[in-house]
C-alpha cells in the first residue's frame, strides 16, 4: 500500500531523508524487503547518501546500518543468508534471558512477601482476591530477555569496516528515538545532549520493548521502545529539513472481509488472545500514523512524502510471527515483490513526484520477472568473488615480480 502526500509548492533542494518505523523482527524484514525494492526500481535514489535518517525500535537498526553505509544486501546478508564476511546475527542473539533481572526480583521477593503479609493481616476480610494478589506484581520482571547480546554485536559492527558508532563522526544526519519510561516523554539521540551516546546504545534503548526486553539505563535515565509515542516518528526527519520523505511502516490492522477464504469473513476472535492483542496494537500504530500524516501535511507544506505499508488484506504480514525467524527469507521477498508491484501500480503519480527530487523509477525494473530479493543477493556474492579473484591474482602477480627481483 502506497501513500502519497504532495506539496503545492514543493522544494528542490535535494535532501532527501528516510523513516522507519519499528515492528520487532517482522517488521524489520518487511521493510528490508522494501528498501532493495526503492534501491532497484528508482534511479538515482542512494540510500547510503540521504540527508536524514530516522529510525525507532526495530526500525533504528536499519536506519543506523544505511546511515554506516550498509546497503540493503549488506544487511540482509547478516541477517538472512549469514554468508557474509561479518559475524552472523543468529536468533538466539535476539532471545537471550535476562538472568539478572529474574536474580534481582527473586532477591526482593522476601521483602513482597512480608508486605503483602502485613497487608493481609491488617485488614484480612475487607480484600478481594485481586488485592491480595497485587503485591506481588512488583515481583515480576521487568523483561524476559536481555538486549545487551544485541548492543555488544552492534558496537563490533559499526566499530569495524570504516564504519562508526558516534552520530558526532557519521557524514549523516542519524535520529534514533526512544520512550523515557520515567516520564514518557521522547528521546532523539543524535541531537546535540545525546549524541554522545554510542549509536549502538541508542538502538538498545529504542527497541527494550516493555515486558519482552528490560529497559535500559543510559547516563541515569531509564529508556523503553520509541514506539510507544508514536509509530514512525517522521517529523524528526522532516525537521532536518528533506524535501521529499520516504517513509516506511510495517504494522497496519488486518481486514479480514477482504482476506477471508472465498466462503467466509474470518473471525480473528478464532485465533485466540494473540490475535487479538496483534489486531488491537496494528489498530492503534494505524491510528497513530494517520494522525501524524495529517499533521505534517500542515506543519511541512513544502515536504512531500511517500508512504509505504503493507496491503490491509495481506494474510502473510498479518499471520507472520512477528519473532519468529524461519521464515524471514520468505518475508523479505514478499516485502520486496509487494513494493515492486505498488510501485508500478502508482507510476503514473509517481513519476512526476520523483522527477521533482532528481530520480525516476525505472519500468524495467519494476517489470521484471526475475527480480528478487535472492537475484540481488547473489549479484553481491558474485561481485565479492570475482573482487576476491582480482585481489588475489594482483598479489600473485607481484609476488612473483618480488621473488624474480624485477621492478615493479
Amino acid at each position: 500500500m502506497l501513500t502519497l502526500q504532495i506539496a503545492k509548492q514543493p522544494r528542490k533542494t535535494g535532501r532527501i531523508g528516510i523513516a522507519l518505523a519499528g515492528g520487532g523482527p517482522l517488521g524489520g524484514f518487511y521493510e528490508l524487503g522494501a528498501l532493495q525494492a526503492l534501491t532497484d526500481c528508482i534511479e538515482g535514489l542512494e540510500l547510503n547518501n540521504l540527508h536524514a535518517y530516522g529510525g525507532v525500535s526495530s526500525g533504528s537498526m536499519l536506519a543506523a546500518g544505511l546511515a554506516n553505509g550498509l546497503t540493503p544486501v549488506d544487511i540482509g546478508r547478516i541477517v538472512i543468508s549469514n554468508d557474509t564476511g561479518h559475524d552472523p546475527a543468529h536468533p538466539g542473539l535476539f532471545l537471550r534471558p535476562d538472568i539478572g533481572e529474574y536474580a534481582r526480583r527473586i532477591v526482593g521477593l522476601p521483602r513482597i512477601v512480608w508486605r503483602a503479609t502485613d497487608q493481609f493481616l491488617r485488614a484480612p476480610l475487607s480484600q478481594s482476591f485481586a488485592e491480595l494478589l497485587a503485591p506481588y506484581a512488583a515481583a515480576l520482571p521487568a523483561g524476559v530477555f536481555n538486549s545487551a547480546p544485541i548492543e555488544r554485536y552492534l558496537r563490533r559492527l559499526y566499530e569495524s569496516g570504516g564504519r562508526t558508532n558516534d552520530f558526532r563522526k557519521l557524514h549523516r544526519r542519524l535520529f534514533i528515538v526512544a520512550t523515557k519510561l520515567n516520564t514518557g516523554e521522547a528521546a532523539l539521540f543524535g541531537q546535540p545532549g545525546l549524541d554522545h551516546v554510542p549509536i549502538s546504545r541508542a538502538i538498545q534503548a529504542s527497541t527494550a520493548l516493555p515486558g519482552l526486553y528490560s529497559p535500559v539505563e543510559i547516563d541515569g535515565e531509564i529508556y523503553a521502545d520509541g514506539a510507544l509515542l508514536r509509530t514512525m516518528h517522521a517529523s524528526v526527519v522532516l525537521e532536518a529539513g528533506v524535501d521529499l520523505l520516504f517513509g516506511i511502516n510495517p504494522l497496519v490492522p488486518f481486514d479480514a472481509s477482504d482476506g477471508g477464504s472465498r466462503h467466509r469473513e474470518i473471525d480473528l476472535t478464532d485465533y485466540g488472545l494473540p490475535v487479538v492483542l496483534s489486531q488491537t496494537l496494528r489498530s492503534l500504530v494505524q491510528s497513530r500514523m494517520l494522525v501524524g500524516m495529517a499533521s505534517y501535511k500542515d506543519r511541512y507544506p513544502r515536504s512531500e512524502i511517500l508512504l509505504l505499508e503493507p496491503d490491509r488484506a495481506d494474510r502473510r504480514m498479518f499471520f507472520a510471527n512477528m519473532f519468529r525467524y524461519s521464515g524471514r527469507k520468505q518475508l523479505v521477498e514478499h516485502a520486496y515483490q509487494s513494493t515492486r508491484r505498488d510501485l508500478l501500480r502508482r507510476a503514473d503519480e509517481l513519476a512526476p513526484l520523483l522527477a521533482r527530487h532528481g530520480l525516476r523509477l525505472l519500468p524495467a525494473a519494476l517489470m521484471d520477472p526475475k527480480r528478487s530479493f535472492e537475484a540481488a543477493l547473489e549479484r553481491q556474492r558474485r561481485q565479492d568473488r570475482r573482487v576476491a579473484r582480482d585481489l588475489s591474482s594482483a598479489l600473485d602477480r607481484l609476488d612473483g615480480l618480488l621473488g624474480s627481483g624485477r621492478r615493479v
